[in-house]
């Protein structure tokens, strides 16, 4: 390989993957950062920086109430840091509030209501739910509501429906009583199951059976070749022109469905949680910062539509995360404010500094877990 070439891949590289990457992520986390600050300046609590990504600060600025903004060269994260924080994860530094004045600590984090740090704390997750819906919103009332009616068009050979007996034709009405009006709700009941047996209700020349299928973990692949484990029947949808429904939704109908879809993706993603834990899907399927990176350049070449799509599902994704109760992510804070508010006093000092080096641990293992499975997992395919 020449010079050239290898300059040719760099380039290819920085644009196509790197920088769409890198502009996703910095507005999902701007998003998420921005929800600690407003709810925090909303209560009265000082906030002293403002940062998106970490490391040295590459631009910066203060504002007139002392906020620090800054720009840092490692954009997998952000931080907002309040009055006596002691670190980016808002471990408070008891040491240094007690040195400061009555007039000095006026704002500190750790003197506001407990309700109000909470509320702070959980701003951020909500920002980027909010974010998500409003994004879905947009996307929705721009382009063409396809509604494919639940009719059966295939049904794969071997499969699990074809084991149950549903058949070409086949019209659902109802899945274990919830009452089915298109394909993608079919398709959301069904993936949600696992391999659990499901009721299909169905319409078959004019009259109304019941079916039961249990959908199978199987092996899938996206348009790209990323594979992934999800629950499937095993049927396709009729293409017949007749049962296409092309609707143009207005801000009400797009606002509902991005509600709807936020919902799913949320469901859907406790469910993943779900079962890696009972061993149904694989560890070596999560994605660390270059898997992410490497889809969010290949969704980028759909379009610009489907790149905003994905800053919506990682803005739910982030806000997920984040409530994880674990030390250092919000979810960990929160989990302290429970203890305060069962206790009626916060936990020591000491306690919370071992929370936050096994929150520390579990992060940079989860970290290093998911990266090295970005790594290799190219040469397991």
């Amino acid at each position: 390989m020449d010079i050239f070439a290898i300059l040719q891949w760099l380039i290819d590289l920085a644009v196509g993957t790197v920088l769409p990457f890198v502009v996703v992520l910095t507005v999902v986390v701007f998003v998420h950062e921005m929800g600690h600050f407003l709810v925090a300046r909303w209560n009265g609590v000082r906030v002293e920086a403002f940062s998106v990504g970490f490391g040295k600060e590459l631009l910066g600025y203060t504002d007139s109430k002392g906020t620090r903004w800054k720009l840092a060269p490692i954009p997998l994260g952000g931080y907002v840091r309040f009055l006596g924080d002691r670190n980016a994860s808002s471990q408070a530094d008891p040491e240094a509030l007690e040195a400061m004045s009555p007039h000095e600590r006026e704002g500190a984090f750790e003197d506001a209501a407990l309700w109000r740090r909470a509320l702070i704390v959980v701003a951020g997750p909500m920002a980027n739910f909010i974010f998500a819906i409003l994004v879905y919103t947009a996307i929705f009332m721009v382009t063409d509501d396809v509604r494919i009616q639940p009719v059966i068009g295939t049904v794969a050979e071997g499969s699990a429906a074809e084991a149950a007996g549903i058949q070409p034709g086949d019209h659902v009405l109802a899945i274990d009583g919830e009452p089915i009006e298109t394909f993608r709700d079919m398709q959301s009941v069904t993936i949600l199951a696992d391999d659990t047996p499901l009721t299909f209700r169905i319409e078959r020349y004019g009259s109304e059976i019941e079916i039961v299928a249990t959908p199978r973990m199987t092996e899938a692949t996206d348009r790209f070749g990323n594979s992934y484990r999800r629950a499937i029947v095993g049927i396709s949808p009729d293409p017949n022109p007749e049962n296409l429904d092309r609707v143009q939704l207005g801000l009400i109908g797009a606002f509902d469905k991005a509600l709807e879809r936020t919902w799913m993706i949320f469901t859907g993603t406790v469910n993943f949680i779900k079962e890696l834990m009972l061993g149904k899907q694989d560890a070596r399927d999560l994605r660390g910062p270059i898997g992410i990176a490497e889809i969010t350049g290949q969704v980028a070449t759909l379009g610009m539509l489907d790149l905003v799509f994905l800053v919506g599902f990682l803005s739910i994704s982030i806000g997920m995360m984040n409530l994880l109760p674990v030390p250092m992510l919000d979810g960990g804070h929160l989990a302290f404010y429970a203890v305060e508010a069962v206790r009626g006093r916060a936990m020591s000092a000491k306690n919370q500094e071992r929370a936050y080096k096994v929150g520390l641990t579990f992060v940079l293992l989860l970290m290093i877990f998911v990266t090295t499975n970005d790594i290799i997992r190219p040469y397991l395919s």
